[in-house]
């Protein structure tokens, strides 16, 4: 499926007032010595013979391998000290958690990381070495942020949300203020979705620059609340099945800041199968000789889906994180 998203005039009213160009760029100079420029690699596999540049956006180099790390440190460094001292609780199916943890660890705050039981034990264990509390609850994302929030209300303790934070969101759109320095016109933007943090930061920083680039979402079609709350025009509790994409797996909390930041600035939405997401990890593990995990992939799958589309085109592609148990990497590859 490949959905046009239809976007409400009230909608874009309330991108401007989220956040700033001038608040992206400050929240990078606020994380720089915390997080890596990432390289922006080219890749003249993916371009083929369609002509256009693809140029692939490597955060999957980045510190706690993803970009995660970049929300996690712009909140982390935006509360009173006195505040953050006393510790701090978030919710995360691991890159998030991972991201905070070490945030934490060089602020020196304590971190309580609430995740769902089938959490990636490579990740929690990660996030653990970090000095973070682990402790898990429920199936599902929304259950695990649930009860994360209700421990933070009942602790007095700051709740860092995955996505439904601005000074998160912010931090997350420092991607798109590198990508602008990086690259000359951009056509195109492929983000892989779920909480909408990382495309919701990326789109609201290139729309509020006046890029005319599109700024296209891919979901699994194993789990895409976001793709399909968009499509209701409301948030939906809707299951989820297993997807090589667990980065982007799980629901969306209601009131979340980013749906109707994402109805905003998501020109297209594409759903992949598992079939096709493991095809582009496969390629770029092989071909490109990148570590991605499967949300990473999920954004090249997209791209593949479409790419007669953007022909003589100049795409970019975000590759947003590393993080893949071995047993995962193993079955994929073979």
């Amino acid at each position: 499926m490949d959905h046009r998203i239809i976007t409400p005039v009230f909608v874009v009213d309330t991108i401007k007032t989220m956040f700033t160009p001038e608040e992206s760029r400050s929240a990078l100079k606020k994380i720089r010595e915390h997080v890596r420029k990432t390289p922006v690699q080219r890749s003249s596999l993916l371009e083929g013979d369609r002509g256009g540049g693809v140029w692939m956006k490597l955060e999957n180099h980045q510190v706690t391998g993803s970009f995660k790390i970049r929300g996690a440190f712009n909140k982390m460094l935006s509360m009173d000290e006195s505040i953050r001292s006393g510790g701090v609780v978030t919710a995360s199916t691991g890159n998030h958690g991972c991201a905070v943890a070490r945030a934490g660890l060089v602020t020196g705050t304590p971190v309580t990381v609430f995740v769902p039981e089938n959490a990636d034990r490579s990740k929690t264990a990660s996030i653990e070495s970090d000095g973070a509390e682990i402790i898990r609850v429920g199936v599902d994302c929304v259950e695990s942020e649930s009860a994360a929030r209700d421990h933070a209300d009942g602790s007095g303790r700051p709740y860092i949300s995955p996505y439904n934070d601005v000074d998160v969101v912010t931090g997350q759109s420092t991607v798109a203020v590198e990508l602008d320095e990086q690259t000359d016109q951009i056509d195109a933007v492929i983000v892989s979705m779920g909480g909408g943090g990382l495309i919701g930061g990326i789109g609201g920083y290139l729309k509020s620059i006046g890029s005319d680039a599109d700024v296209i979402a891919c979901s699994p079609e194993n789990s895409c609340v976001m793709h399909q709350s968009m499509e209701a025009g409301r948030i939906l509790d809707v299951p989820s099945l297993p997807t090589l994409s667990d980065g982007t797996a799980g629901g969306v909390e209601e009131g979340s800041i980013t749906f109707d930041l994402c109805r905003g600035v998501v020109d297209r939405s594409i759903l992949l199968t598992e079939h096709e997401i493991s095809d582009a990890m496969r390629f770029l593990v092989s071909q490109e000789h990148l570590m991605v995990e499967g949300a990473a992939a999920l954004a090249v799958a997209g791209f593949m889906k479409i790419r007669d589309q953007y022909a003589g085109r100049n795409v970019a592609i975000i590759l947003c994180g590393c993080n893949v148990s071995s047993n995962i990497l193993k079955e994929v590859l073979s």
